[in-house]
């Protein structure tokens, strides 16, 4: 049973996502919230697989509530809800922690399926969109953390080719094929890549890979 909570500023907009989710059997929503203040608190509470949240809300937005229930260390994954591909918000949603996004105009199979993706652990959004927003919103790139450098540094020179690839938004497949690889090696080398830097998921790694300057911005 995936448990989801619903963060929205508008009561019929939570009404209709709850609705939409409780049609399907794994699924149960286990609260709602009308703000980011209210989305961490009930977070910490509820502890939900997925939080479904709006980046466009009065008081605490969708972004810092997103960076303050992930530097929490809980388990709760965000998928975050956004008007436009290339869009502010959902770049600054990447960099405080989101597992993916989702247009407000999404199908509801496509809202289901991203629920389900990011409670399976997966990255909602392709690391080839995840480049565009970054090369969109390149010139707000931090610096160089140590630690990240020193994650960096932990990697072998394989598992660095594959996060490169992966920051280029080739898909598993594309990496197998090009680097000569069995696809099940591409999945081990990523799991362990992952572990190393930190990162719950692809879309986090390509960050890393941006944010330590192992691939640039075109």
């Amino acid at each position: 049973m995936t448990t989801v909570l619903i963060v929205d500023d508008q009561a019929l907009q939570r009404m209709g996502f709850s609705m939409l989710m409780e049609q399907h059997p794994d699924m149960t929503v286990v609260g709602e919230a009308a703000n980011g203040s209210e989305a961490v608190r009930a977070t910490a509470e509820l502890r939900p697989d997925v939080v479904l949240m709006d980046v466009r809300m009065p008081g605490m937005d969708g972004i810092e509530a997103t960076r303050r229930i992930v530097g929490s260390g809980g388990r709760s994954r965000i998928l975050v809800l956004t008007t436009f591909n290339l869009d502010e918000y959902a770049y600054e949603a990447l960099r405080a922690g989101a597992s993916g996004f989702l247009l407000k105009d999404a199908q509801p199979e496509e809202l289901v399926a991203g629920v389900r993706a990011v409670a399976a652990g997966d990255a909602v959004i392709s690391p080839g969109l995840t480049r565009k927003l970054i090369d969109a919103f390149s010139d707000r790139l931090p610096g160089h953390s140590p630690q990240q450098q020193r994650r960096l540094a932990d990697l072998t020179d394989r598992e660095r080719q594959v996060l490169t690839a992966v920051a280029t938004g080739w898909t598993n497949g594309e990496i197998a094929e090009r680097l000569h690889l069995a696809e099940s090696t591409v999945k081990s080398h990523l799991n362990r890549i992952l572990t190393k830097i930190d990162a719950r998921d692809r879309v986090q790694a390509v960050i890393f890979a941006y944010d330590t300057g192992l691939v640039r911005p075109t």
